[in-house]
C-alpha cells in the first residue's frame, strides 16, 4: 500500500441505471469502459442512494448528510455553500479541486459551487447541444455536445494541474436525463428491439396506492420529445398537457383503445409510424424510450473511455482512485415505469464502480451495503484528511480494500420528501433496506415537518422479500407469516431514524397494536 496520497476522479451521471451498465450484468447494452473500472476495480452490488432525486442526491454526497441536515429535501431546494463540504476539506488539505458538468443545486452567490478552485458547470438541467455552462467570470455558450464539453474540460484541467499536488475532480454529466438527446453519432446503435421487462405489464395489484398513481409509465406519460418524434400542432386531440408549475412543457404520446388513426413521425428521418392495437402502440414507446436511453449513455461511456486512456498515458493510473456512479437509479421499464423517486429497487440502487490499483483488488465485487452519505467520508479518509463531526456517513474504505468486510452497516435509510409534484405524482415515503428485506412506509395523510397539505390516500406500509421477490410484486405488510419480520425491520427503521436524527411520522407502538390484533 502507497503512503502516497491519491488523486480522485470521481465520474457521476444523472439518472444512469445499474441495469444499463454491461458489468451488472443484465445483458441490456454494451459499456466496455464502464465495465473496464470493474475490471481493474470493484463493483458494488448494494450501494443505495437516501433521496431518488437529482438535487438532494447531490448535496448528500458533497456534505456527507442527510437531507433534513442539509436542508436540501427537493429540486426546490438548494444547496447553502456556507456550508461545509468535501471539496472545502480537501483543499484545505492540499487537493487542488476541480468542478465540471451538472451541478443541479442552485445558481448566483449563494448556491455556486464553492471549495473548488476550477469550476464549470451548466445552469439547471443543461442543455445537450451547444450548452451555456456558467464559471467563475459568467456565463458562455459552448458549442458541441455535453458529453463531449464536460470531459474536455476535464482533460483540460488534468493538463494544466500542478504536478506537485494531488488532485481531487468531480466530472458530472448530465446524460441521460429525460428528454434523451444522443449525438447524432450514436444513431445506428440499437437496430434490432430490445427485450421488454418482465414487469413491463405490472397491474400494481397487492401494493400501496402509490405504485398506481404515480404519473411515471412509458405506456402513458411519455411526451412526443422524449421519444424523439413530432409534436403536431393541436391542443388535448393531439395529447395530454405536461404542465409543471411553472408553466406548460409538451404533450403526452396519446394511449388509446383505437389507434387506427394515430400517426408517429420520428423528428430526425420523417420516417410514418402507424398501429393496428393498443398493445403495438404500448411496445413501441418502450422501443423508442430504451433506444434513446442507451444511446445516449453510449456517449458517456466513450467519455470515460477518453478520461482513463488521458490516465494511462500520463502515468496516472496507479495512484488514482477512479469512481463512476449516478445521482440515483432509474426505471427502465420495470413496473412499466421510467424515471425514479421511488425506494422501489431500480430506483434506490445507485451503480457504483471503482478503481484504485494501489489498494483495490482488481475485479472484486462487495454485497455490502453503502450510501450516497458515505463517499465523503471515503474521500477524506484516502486523502488522509480529518472526517468532520458533521458528516453522518462512514468510509467506506474498509469495505473497498476487503469485500467481505464485517462488522458493517446492515440498512440504507430513504426518504422522498416531494409529495405529490407536478409531473409524477409521486407520493412522500421513508424506510430501510437490508440485505433481505425492504420496508417502506408511505406517509400519505400527515406530512408533518413538510408543511404541505395532507394527501387523500390513508398511510400505508409495505413490506417486501427481495430474495424470494427480487422484482417487488407481493406487499408482505399484512401478511401474519412476516409479522416478526415487519416488527424487526421496523426496529431498524426507528433505530436509523434516532441515529441520524429524522423525525418519523410515524407511532410505533401503535403499529405494532395494529399487527397483534390484526
Amino acid at each position: 500500500m502507497t503512503s502516497k496520497r491519491p488523486n480522485i476522479v470521481f465520474i457521476m451521471s444523472d439518472d444512469h441505471a445499474a441495469n444499463a451498465i454491461s458489468c451488472y450484468g443484465s445483458g441490456l447494452n454494451s459499456t466496455p469502459n464502464l465495465d473496464r473500472i470493474a475490471e481493474e476495480g470493484m463493483r458494488l452490488d448494494h450501494c443505495y442512494v437516501t433521496n431518488s432525486i437529482c438535487t438532494p442526491s447531490r448535496a448528500s454526497i458533497l456534505t456527507g448528510t442527510y437531507n433534513h441536515v442539509n436542508g436540501v429535501t427537493t429540486l426546490a431546494t438548494h444547496l447553502d455553500n456556507r456550508l461545509p463540504n468535501v471539496a472545502k476539506h480537501l483543499r484545505h488539505s492540499g487537493y487542488q479541486t476541480a468542478m465540471f458538468g451538472k451541478w443541479h443545486l442552485g445558481e448566483g452567490p449563494e448556491h455556486q459551487p464553492t471549495g473548488f478552485d476550477e469550476w464549470s458547470v451548466l445552469p439547471g438541467q443543461g442543455d445537450y447541444f451547444d450548452p451555456v455552462m456558467i464559471g467563475p467570470d459568467g456565463a458562455t455558450v459552448e458549442a458541441g455536445y455535453a458529453t463531449d464539453i464536460v470531459t474536455d474540460k476535464c482533460i483540460d484541467f488534468l493538463e494544466r494541474r500542478d504536478r506537485e499536488r494531488p488532485f481531487f475532480m468531480m466530472c458530472h454529466h448530465k446524460a441521460p436525463h429525460r428528454p434523451f438527446a444522443p449525438h447524432p453519432r450514436y444513431r445506428g446503435l440499437y437496430t434490432e428491439d430490445l427485450p421488454v421487462p418482465p414487469t413491463y405489464d405490472d397491474d400494481y395489484s397487492n401494493r400501496a396506492e402509490a405504485a398506481k398513481l404515480a404519473k411515471m409509465r412509458i405506456r402513458e406519460d411519455m411526451t412526443y420529445d422524449d421519444l424523439g418524434l413530432v409534436q403536431p400542432e393541436g391542443g388535448d386531440e393531439i395529447g395530454e398537457a405536461q404542465r409543471a408549475e411553472n408553466g406548460f412543457v409538451g404533450r403526452k404520446i396519446p394511449d388509446r383503445e383505437d389507434v387506427s388513426g394515430l400517426r408517429l413521425i420520428d423528428k430526425d428521418t420523417g420516417e410514418n409510424f402507424t398501429f393496428t392495437s393498443r398493445r403495438e402502440l404500448h411496445l413501441f414507446k418502450y422501443q423508442r424510450y430504451i433506444k434513446r436511453y442507451l444511446r445516449t449513455v453510449a456517449a458517456v461511456d466513450d467519455n470515460v473511455g477518453r478520461l482513463l486512456d488521458y490516465l494511462d498515458a500520463n502515468e496516472l493510473t496507479e495512484d488514482t482512485i477512479v469512481i463512476y456512479t449516478s445521482d440515483q437509479g432509474f426505471f427502465l421499464g420495470e413496473h412499466g415505469w421510467f424515471d425514479k423517486r421511488f425506494m422501489y429497487e431500480e430506483s434506490l440502487q445507485m451503480p457504483f464502480v471503482i478503481r484504485y490499483p494501489a489498494a483495490i483488488k482488481p475485479g472484486s465485487v462487495s454485497k455490502q451495503i453503502a450510501t450516497n452519505v458515505d463517499f465523503a467520508p471515503t474521500f477524506l479518509d484516502y486523502a488522509g484528511a480529518p472526517l468532520p463531526s458533521y458528516m453522518q456517513g462512514v468510509s467506506m474504505r474498509p469495505l473497498l480494500e476487503d469485500s467481505a468486510a464485517g462488522d458493517w452497516q446492515d440498512v440504507a435509510y430513504h426518504r422522498y420528501w416531494m409529495h405529490k409534484d407536478y409531473y409524477h405524482n409521486a407520493f412522500a415515503h421513508y424506510g430501510v433496506r437490508d440485505h433481505r428485506y425492504k420496508l417502506i412506509y408511505w406517509y400519505n395523510d400527515d406530512l408533518g415537518q413538510l408543511g404541505a397539505f395532507p394527501g387523500e390516500e390513508p398511510p400505508e406500509w409495505e413490506l417486501f422479500d427481495c430474495e424470494s421477490d427480487p422484482h417487488e410484486l407481493i406487499n408482505r405488510a399484512n401478511d401474519p407469516d412476516y409479522r416478526d419480520v415487519f416488527a424487526r425491520m421496523l426496529s431498524k427503521l426507528d433505530a436509523k431514524m434516532a441515529e441520524i436524527g429524522d423525525i418519523p411520522e410515524h407511532n410505533s407502538a401503535e403499529v405494532l397494536a395494529g399487527l397483534s390484533v390484526s
